[in-house]
């Protein structure tokens, strides 16, 4: 499984530097100099990252084979993916990958079916969305208290859901 962990934006200056909107944890890990990153499109790459820097709270790419602005302006809305499998797997049994959240099922703590979590947000808060069989989807703050329990092996995240939250109708 393909996740992104960025997306070229507009070039800076004219010699091809691009500015790269940063979608992982890890950003001086995954666009260190030397680094490989694979694309999507995928015509847009591998591209190899030369240099990196950060201005004013931006991430700014030098990619080997850019040259000038124009090129740079060509690969503007590339997405830069890693493959899932080549992540280190997370020491701290509390903390997951989105794509390991993704697809598992969602119940209450007394076991009722609600849905399936379908993508992972991160806006302040992190939410999980829940999306359920013929109603709108559910948002849940991905908190502790809130899921108590997350089994990667049987596929399922129980949600100690608070009154209303999965039994409102659909309007």
């Amino acid at each position: 499984m393909q996740l992104v962990v960025g997306r070229i934006g507009r070039p800076h200056g004219v010699r091809g530097e691009v500015t790269v909107e940063v979608r992982t944890d890890e950003p001086d890990l995954r666009f260190a100099p030397g680094t490989t990153l694979a694309t999507d499109p995928a015509s847009a790459g591998p591209l190899t990252v030369e240099r990196a820097r950060w201005h004013k709270g931006i991430l700014l790419l030098t990619l080997a084979g850019v040259e000038g602005r124009d090129a740079a302006e060509a690969l503007r809305g590339t997405l830069l993916v890693v493959d899932s499998a080549d992540l280190p797997p997370i020491e701290d049994p509390d903390e997951f990958h989105d794509h390991e959240l993704i697809g598992l099922t969602v119940v209450t703590t007394e076991g009722e079916r609600v849905g399936e979590v379908s993508d992972v947000l991160h806006h302040g808060q992190d939410l999980l969305v829940v999306a359920r069989p013929s109603r709108d989807e559910a948002y849940v703050p991905f908190v502790k208290a809130l899921v108590p329990e997350i089994d990667l092996g049987k596929g399922i995240l129980v949600v100690d859901a608070p009154p209303g939250l999965f039994d409102a109708e659909a309007e």
